[in-house]
Parts: C-alpha cells; sequence; structure tokens
C-alpha cells in the first residue's frame, strides 16, 4: 500500500505541474536551428519622449541599467548607451579631381578636405589606396611619385620640393594625420591596388572627438618624355569607426 500510495501522489504532482499556467522567466540565451538570443528580456516600456526643450531616451526592464566605474574601467550598461553623444561621420570635399593639362616640369596641386566626428570608444581610422596608375585607356601611366630622395612609399612621407622629380602623390596636413607628414614638402604615394598593397591610414585618433578636420593635397609632375593623353585613376577612402 505504501508503494502505490508514492506513485499516486507523483502522478497527483505531474498532473498539477501540467495543469498550471506557464510562467516566463529570465533565461541566460535563446536558441533555436536558425538564431541565438543573447542575455534576453522583456521589457515593459521604452521610447524617445521630447518636447521642444528636451528629448530622453528611456527603457524600463533591461538587466542592471546603469554607469559602474573603478579605478581601472568604466561599465556603461543599458539601452541608453547604445547611442552615442558623438554619431559616427565622414566627409569629404571636392572627390572629382581634375589637375586639367599638364606641363612638363611644371607640379600641379589640388586638395580636398576631409571631416570625422567619432563617438566610439576606441576612435576611428580613415584609409586610402588608389585603383592603380593614373593611366590612359591605351594603358600609358604616370608613375606612383617616389620623391627627391626616391624614399617615400605608400606608409612612409619624404620631401618632394624638386620640379625635375615626377609622378603622382599625396601630402596630409591637419588634425590627425600621420607623422610622417612632417610638413608641406612630405608626400607618400597612395597605396596601389594593382600592386597588391595594403590600404594606408591617412588619418587616426584612439579618442572621441567632433569635427576632426584634415587637408589631402594631391600632387603630380610629368616629364617632357610623358605621352599625351587623359589620365584617371580611382582614390577609394575608407572610414573605420572602433568600439
Amino acid at each position: 500500500m505504501r508503494s502505490s500510495w508514492i506513485i499516486c501522489f507523483l502522478l497527483f504532482l505531474t498532473l498539477i505541474n501540467l495543469l498550471l499556467p506557464k510562467v516566463a522567466s529570465a533565461q541566460a540565451k535563446i536558441i533555436s536551428p536558425n538564431y541565438i538570443i543573447q542575455m534576453p528580456n522583456l521589457n515593459s516600456g521604452a521610447g524617445i519622449p521630447s518636447s521642444s526643450t528636451y528629448k530622453l531616451d528611456t527603457t524600463i526592464g533591461q538587466t542592471a541599467p546603469g554607469l559602474y566605474s573603478s579605478s581601472g574601467y568604466l561599465v556603461r550598461a543599458g539601452f541608453q548607451y547604445i547611442h552615442s553623444i558623438i554619431p559616427f561621420s565622414f566627409s569629404m570635399s571636392n572627390f572629382l579631381i581634375n589637375f586639367g593639362t599638364l606641363m612638363p616640369g611644371t607640379p600641379v596641386t589640388r586638395t580636398s578636405t576631409l571631416i570625422v566626428s567619432s563617438g566610439g570608444a576606441g576612435g576611428y581610422r580613415i584609409t586610402a589606396r588608389e585603383s592603380g596608375y593614373l593611366q590612359t585607356t591605351t594603358g600609358k601611366v604616370i608613375p606612383d611619385a617616389t620623391c627627391d630622395a626616391g624614399t617615400c612609399s605608400q606608409t612612409a612621407a619624404a620631401v618632394w620640393a624638386l620640379t625635375t622629380t615626377y609622378g603622382f602623390g599625396y601630402n596630409m596636413s591637419g588634425q590627425d594625420v600621420p607623422s610622417d607628414f612632417v610638413d608641406g614638402t612630405y608626400y607618400r604615394h597612395f597605396a596601389n591596388t594593382a600592386l597588391s598593397q595594403g590600404d594606408a591610414v591617412v588619418m587616426s585618433n584612439v579618442n572621441v572627438g567632433r569635427g576632426r578636420t584634415a587637408t589631402i593635397t594631391y600632387k603630380v609632375n610629368v616629364s617632357a618624355v610623358q605621352a599625351a593623353g587623359n589620365y584617371q585613376n580611382r582614390i577609394l577612402f575608407t572610414a573605420l569607426p572602433s568600439f
């Protein structure tokens, strides 16, 4: 009789468990064959109420929201911290460069302005590379500049001041530019995709900032034996925020 009673009692508990309404509980992870949701929770309210004098980003139900700090770290926990105070943006002026008619031994320069705003914890970097040499449709090329001493490259600037030094290159000045651009006489050539050269950094900063501005100066100089024609290439700038 005792063993039968235990079996019935367990059966009774099982039936109670099946009949009770299911209650949602917090989980660390929700998984299916098609997705994984990390640290799920249900919010009872959220939104961005605003008026003519304020805008408030709110959420209710977030797990452990708030600002936590110590001598070695700062943690901003909560949905409201997803929105950066300084959204990432990148703009560029004068993105279509026309050098006009080139005269041998007469360098021509053109400029563009780069402006970056970045609120990510890791700052940002801007890289650049060219699609290939300045060239005509028939394959005539203007070489990449190697500067007066033949030492500048896609990652190292050197002085280019002589009118008898030929090629295509660029200088950077302003905020957050690489330190090898000592002054306006220092040039690099662009990383060349046709030579499998990797993108080179032209602006960077590990800190947040708004309206960081630099000027890029393009320069081309040709010799008297340079073939006539319409030369062109493309320069790709890539803006990368870090978080």
